[in-house]
């Protein structure tokens, strides 16, 4: 369900996210790579290349549409009964540090994920934390919103009044799934959310919107 700037029609788009795990502190990683959809009436992939440098603030790749929402849903050779296919080729890494030293990296084949996909409407929820002592925060640590419930699942907001490793100059607003909610780790879900700020003096929120994004048991959003 992404959305480009200036544009009503929601398309399927898919990003090139690196483990966090793999990203070492002030390096950069440049890649270039395809991301693509099957068309199983033609027997092909159609996609489109792309290149991205990833670093500790910079740790996912813009969208890039492939194909309109509306039109997969009603497809019969992009979508084949509920499933569609998705992949990503690695084409070129480079990796330097921050002695502008080349960095070897092996590359690894092509990875081919099926999604599920349900023509269903979103479940709808609103939380809302309201902090009366934030002057008296450790403001140097992060803190945590209590759980709340929302489409079924237990969720609850992580702040960082003063920013954190991806973002230091600015407060930062996580999004998690608790960790004690039953969901399988191999289970996936789709979820758009906004986080936002109420201004107090005039009442208007200042807001952030995420994109679709697939999620397991222990991933989260981020809102800067």
């Amino acid at each position: 369900m992404h959305k480009e700037a200036g544009s009503v029609t929601p398309y399927a788009a898919l990003r090139l996210v690196p483990s966090e795990l793999s990203l070492v502190p002030a390096h950069t990683v440049h890649a270039v790579f395809e991301l693509s959809i099957y068309n199983h009436s033609k027997g092909m992939y159609y996609g489109c290349k792309a290149s991205y440098s990833f670093d500790f603030k910079n740790f996912y790749s813009k969208e890039h549409c492939l194909i309109p929402l509306k039109k997969l849903l009603k497809s019969s050779a992009f979508l084949v009964e509920d499933s569609c296919v998705f992949a990503v080729e690695i084409l070129k890494i480079d990796a330097c540090s921050p002695e502008k030293k080349a960095v070897v990296v092996q590359k690894k084949p092509t990875t081919v994920q099926n999604l599920f996909v349900q023509e269903k409407g979103f479940v709808k929820g609103t939380y809302t934390w309201n902090m009366n002592n934030f002057l008296e925060l450790d403001l140097d640590h992060s803190v945590r919103s209590p759980t709340f419930e929302v489409g079924g699942h237990k969720w609850y907001i992580r702040m960082y009044p003063r920013g954190d490793l991806y973002s230091t100059d600015c407060l930062s607003l996580y999004l998690f799934l608790d960790a004690s909610d039953e969901l399988h780790l191999e289970s996936k879900k789709v979820a758009v959310m906004t986080l936002s700020i109420l201004n107090q003096k005039n009442g208007k929120h200042l807001t952030k919107n995420s994109g679709s994004t697939l999620l397991s048991k222990y991933q989260c959003y981020s809102c800067v």
